[in-house]
């Protein structure tokens, strides 16, 4: 080990090489290094600002989001007839990989990087160790928010069962890469290796791990991993909540009268769910303290704020300023919550809410899915995407994400959901189809279902309050939904009733229905009766 290994280090391994994925040429390596010193790091390099509550505020450049048609799995046989190759899983040779992987490592001749030994899982059983390297000190100090922190005897291991390497100033060519364009996150799952290049978004580090994770838990443990967030009640009754970005995954379950497991990562094995992370993150735009106290409060010293903007001072974070993004974010440790769960362990589920985000507005807020239904909805996976989200959105757009996270998903959807379907059954696990978008009419016309709704109507159906109660029956989704609910006007329950023009629902229910219909043609061969009985009526 030589002295400049030693220099400004934390928690050592006994080794301190990087064998494992071969950088041998830097000329200093920053070790497991504490928050504090991270945040030191990146301000004494002009890469960031600290708020007046302590928190790091970085940009991420460029990319302030994922770039998912840049995602690449290595083909070679241990993918090959496994992997749902397509759009979404998209090849690489291990040629080109090798030579992505050696230009990378010989761009850091004489440089310095930070490394962080960490873990995804919080079940024993199928934890991953995990090492990450990083060109920024606050690339790092996410990952020491997000991933699962080990203790100083753990670090001490040598070598980690995974690497990820992460250099947003590394440029790929797509001529000797095999990529795309200048960006890439490729994932071998042979040299159990992530290389990340061109591209500073943070989320792409700990994606990267989620997908290694959705090969993985099915493949080798039979446990069910999900794109979703989860709590539990001081009786032990577990809530999971699906969803895509902006559904309220992470709203929804930081619940002050519950205790948070994760918010965005799970696994669902024989002795109930686990998060797979150590951390939250969470979006920023519109942020109120009124609306998301545990949220709002978690944004203190340790946590790392993306791309936000700010009012005068140029520290204190304006959370409605969306001039870079909307996906503005936030990271910190789940211990930031007040009484999650560490570890991230508990029983199985009680109820599992799919989170919708209707933009067209013609969805009920809650609806209770038997199985066959509940096997549509998962495999369409759908919410919208509203204008101003992404460049060239005018209009609501319907998005359909198989099991409400195709990008993460190396399997074909049907694994995971005949591994949900199983669980659903064994457990006489509730269901229910949630939707948090829009009442009144579409985007633009109609207005945000409240949180307060929302958070009314969850807790009943946890508390059991709508089991067996009055039910109507929308005639074009078939979704059965409660005719009452406490805390909640009774006309929102029913879309149709809350639109001032009758013709105009009509319209809308029906063309989102025919989207539902056109989306899920793909898996009308693989689906039963039972599952195509969910599906709505096609204009």
């Amino acid at each position: 080990m030589t002295n400049s290994l030693m220099k400004n280090a934390g928690n050592i391994p006994v080794d301190a090489s990087l064998d494992g994925i071969a950088l041998n040429a830097v000329a200093r390596v920053h070790w497991n290094l504490p928050p504090a010193k991270l945040i030191l790091q990146t301000l004494l390099r002009g890469e960031g600002v600290l708020t007046p509550k302590g928190a790091l505020a970085i940009s991420t450049g460029v990319f302030t989001g994922r770039s998912p048609k840049d995602r690449f799995i290595v083909e070679d046989p241990t993918t090959q007839d496994q992997v749902d190759w397509g759009k979404v899983n998209q090849p690489m040779s291990s040629e080109h990989f090798e030579q992505l992987h050696r230009d990378m490592a010989a761009s850091l001749e004489g440089r310095s990087i930070f490394v962080r030994d960490a873990a995804v899982g919080s079940d024993p059983g199928t934890q991953i160790k995990t090492r990450v390297i990083t060109e920024t000190a606050w690339a790092n100090l996410f990952v020491s928010n997000m991933f699962v922190r080990l203790s100083d005897e753990d670090v001490l291991v040598p070598q980690p069962e995974w690497h990820i390497l992460c250099l947003p100033s590394f440029l790929a060519s797509p001529e000797r890469h095999g990529t795309r364009q200048q960006n890439v996150s490729a994932i071998d799952f042979s040299r159990k290796i992530i290389l990340i290049a061109g591209s500073a978004y943070t989320g792409e580090i700990k994606k990267g791990m989620f997908s290694v994770m959705n090969f993985v838990l099915p493949t080798q443990h039979e446990v069910m991993p999900m794109h979703c967030s989860s709590n539990v009640d001081k009786d032990g009754d577990v809530a999971v909540f699906f969803g895509l970005s902006g559904t309220g995954k992470t709203t929804l379950s930081s619940d002050p009268e519950r205790f948070l497991i994760g918010d965005d990562e799970h696994g669902w094995g024989e002795s109930g769910i686990f998060n797979m992370e150590g951390g939250c993150y969470a979006k920023t735009i519109d942020l109120q303290e009124s609306s998301e106290p545990q949220i709002f409060q978690a944004i203190r010293f340790g946590a790392l704020l993306e791309n936000i903007g700010f009012n005068n001072d140029g520290i204190s974070p304006d959370y409605t300023d969306d001039s870079v993004t909307q996906n503005t974010r936030v990271s910190y440790p789940i211990s930031h919550i007040p009484g999650a769960l560490e570890p991230g362990v508990s029983g199985h589920p009680k109820d599992v809410f799919f989170l919708t985000c209707d933009a067209f507005g013609v969805m009920p807020p809650i609806s209770r899915l038997d199985k066959g239904q509940a096997m549509y909805h998962f495999l369409s996976g759908y919410t919208a995407k509203v204008a101003g989200t992404e460049i060239g959105v005018a209009e609501p757009q319907a998005t359909f994400s198989a099991c409400f996270g195709a990008p993460f998903m190396p399997l074909h959807p049907t694994r995971y959901a005949e591994m949900l379907g199983d669980r659903l059954e064994s457990h006489g696990v509730r269901i229910w189809l949630v939707n948090t978008g829009w009442s009144g009419g579409g985007y633009g016309v109609g207005k945000r279902m409240s949180l307060k709704f929302t958070r009314a109507m969850i807790g009943a159906a946890m508390r059991g309050e709508l089991d067996g109660v009055p039910m109507s029956t929308d005639p074009i989704f078939g979704l059965k939904s409660p005719v009452s609910c406490s805390g909640v006007p009774d006309h929102l329950l029913r879309p149709s009733l809350t639109w001032a023009d009758q013709d105009a629902f009509e319209k809308a229910a029906k063309n989102l229905a025919n989207l539902f219909s056109s989306n899920f043609q793909s898996f009308e061969e693989v689906a039963t009766p039972a599952i195509m009985a969910g599906a709505p009526v096609s204009a």
